[in-house]
């Protein structure tokens, strides 16, 4: 049985629109959810952004099973997978401004 939370039900838009374009793998729509100079940490650690998301998104099929939702939709527990690494519970914290992600905070849970 799945009880993720569908995508389209995700409170903010612009998280709503990152975690779908990640689960499409579709490297434009990601681009456009993001503000422009948007940052990023794994596991508390600053991360190149691009760089990060080419090796644990695009080029390795990463897909985000969102478990719940908190902080007004900015806040996901996520089942996230990828071909390197398997599957494992991770948080994903966002800041939005101007309708973009500015920023997000992904580590293991």
């Amino acid at each position: 049985m799945n009880d993720d939370l569908p995508v389209e039900l995700l409170a903010d838009p612009a998280v709503r629109a990152f975690v779908a374009a990640v689960n499409a793998q579709d490297r434009d729509a990601f681009q456009d959810a993001l503000a422009p100079g948007a940052a990023m940490s794994d596991d508390g650690t600053e991360r190149n952004l691009a760089e990060w998301t080419e090796r644990e998104i695009f080029s390795s099929n990463g897909r985000m099973a969102v478990e719940s939702q908190s902080d007004d939709g900015l806040t996901l527990l996520v089942r996230y997978s990828n071909d390197t690494w398997g599957e494992m519970r991770t948080r994903w914290q966002f800041t939005v401004e101007g309708g973009k992600v500015a920023r997000f905070d992904t580590g293991q849970v």
